[in-house]
């Protein structure tokens, strides 16, 4: 009951810190960002010297006096210097590459600060994810691995920014809320049918271990089907070999929309899938969407654009307001 109180006070305190929103980048730490308190051991340290300090008037004891003055005063520096850590530091930038929907997205935070001030040690937060990063040359990135859930703009939140340097006696931090929502790709349908054949006066011959016609013989590799061994010419090299088919293949494969009967978001895994299947064999390929036709192409931009399409799409039943995959 304890725990829980104590972090709806902590979560209430937060809301309270700036920033209150998103905010566009690049975002600067100044003073008033920029929040200090002591740790749990700078806690200790200031109870451990209150008590050499009460020792040493009750016995009049000039150098411990001197000693716990001294201490006091370098617990004070160390206060000046953890929030110099984040005066000046910038969040200049935060970017991903797009990943499937149930896979985490490496986000990462550009740091920028004047390159006359070390900075090292800093700890960046992100919900449960966590990195450091340290400047070199006024230069630095980190890493947080977010996890996804939907398909569609992913917002990242809140980041922290925070340092316990020199002495680990107080923790200074700032938090930055970037307004910069990241792709999630639709989650690609884990089984179904093969790649549609594409159809036209161009048509050419792929390989397929399903075809109609042997092309050729090849080393065995593992995964293939025992059914595609050739055994008896195995037997007279020596060593397993598998028969490779060709069939007929079209210019261009059209992924429609409108020729799959499915559910909303099967449907959308399954065009997702079936994208990433094209790509991997060098197809050229068009997906038709219900509002939006994209290609014929190939390539990793076409990709882009049709699962950013897919990923894009509204929900089946408007008023849902989320989507999985």
């Amino acid at each position: 009951m304890a725990r829980g109180r104590l972090s709806g006070l902590r979560a209430r305190l937060e809301a309270l810190a700036r920033p209150r929103g998103p905010e566009p980048l690049p975002v600067a730490f100044d003073r008033r960002r920029i929040y200090v308190l002591p740790t749990a051991f700078g806690a200790f340290f200031v109870v451990l010297l209150a008590v050499m300090l009460v020792g040493a008037l009750n016995y009049n004891n000039n150098p411990a006096l001197l000693l716990a003055l001294l201490l006091g005063g370098a617990a004070n520096t160390s206060l000046f210097a953890a929030h110099l850590q984040l005066s000046g530091l910038a969040v200049t930038a935060v970017d991903a590459e797009p990943v499937a929907a149930g896979s985490p997205m490496a986000l990462r935070v550009h740091l920028r600060a004047d390159p006359a001030r070390a900075r090292r040690g800093l700890r960046l937060r992100l919900g449960d994810a966590i990195a450091t990063a340290s400047l070199v040359d006024g230069a630095g990135e980190a890493r947080l691995a977010l996890p996804t859930r939907r398909r569609g703009w992913l917002h990242p939140g809140r980041i922290t920014v925070s340092t316990t340097r020199p002495l680990g006696i107080a923790r200074a931090w700032a938090y930055a809320w970037p307004s910069a929502p990241l792709l999630v790709y639709p989650r690609p349908e884990a089984d179904g049918p093969p790649l549609p054949l594409g159809a036209g006066d161009t048509a050419q011959a792929r390989l397929h271990p399903a075809g109609d016609d042997v092309h050729h013989l090849r080393a065995y590799r593992r995964g293939d089907s025992r059914r595609a061994i050739a055994w008896k010419p195995s037997a007279r090299h020596g060593a397993l070999l598998v028969r490779e088919y060709e069939q007929p293949q079209g210019a261009d494969v059209v992924l429609d929309w409108s020729t799959l009967v499915l559910a909303h978001e099967d449907r959308i895994r399954r065009l997702a899938r079936w994208v990433d299947e094209a790509e991997r064999e060098g197809r050229r390929y068009r997906l038709q969407l219900p509002r939006q036709a994209i290609g014929p192409a190939s390539g990793p931009a076409h990709r882009h654009a049709c699962l950013r399409a897919l990923a894009l799409l509204p929900p089946a039943d408007p008023g849902a307001g989320t989507h999985d995959g």
